[in-house]
């Protein structure tokens, strides 16, 4: 078995609502790999994650973003565009799950690079079977670069 293989898969969710944390962290125990979910609630904690700023020096590399549009200190629109124009960050899926049904939030989301785009649904078993898909597609289907 390879290292990567061996290793925990490392998601960070970037989510205020802790209803959604709850329900994302069952779907991940439900799932077939193993994983590590890290949770931050909002904007400026996201990127003192990933670059290893403040209370997060030793903070690992996702290998996957699940990340909100309203977020409270600096929005997930904000956190996206940060990421894709960081060389060390840019190849990091970053799935954005919102409660937003709004087509211009689609299209700016594309447009700063969101590898998908998902509306939460407010069903309690869609919401899990959704979670439970995204770690399918991006850790079975999805061949990802290495960390």
């Amino acid at each position: 078995m390879s290292e990567a293989a061996a290793r925990p898969v490392e998601i960070l969710l970037v989510e205020d609502n802790e209803g959604d944390v709850r329900l994302t962290r069952e779907a991940l125990r439900e799932g077939h790999l193993r994983n590590r979910l890290h949770v931050v609630e909002d904007g400026e904690r996201a990127l003192d994650f990933l670059f290893r700023r403040g209370d997060y020096p030793d903070a690992p590399r996702p290998d996957l973003i699940l990340l909100d549009l309203n977020l409270p200190r600096r929005d997930g629109r904000e956190v996206l565009a940060e990421i894709k124009t960081d060389p060390s960050l840019k190849r990091i899926p970053v799935v954005v799950l919102t409660t937003s049904r709004a087509e211009e939030d689609l299209v700016r989301m594309y447009d700063l690079h969101a590898n998908c785009f998902i509306s939460k649904p407010v069903d309690f078993d869609q919401f899990i079977q959704v979670v439970k898909t995204i770690e399918n597609f991006w850790f079975t289907i999805v061949v990802l670069p290495p960390v």
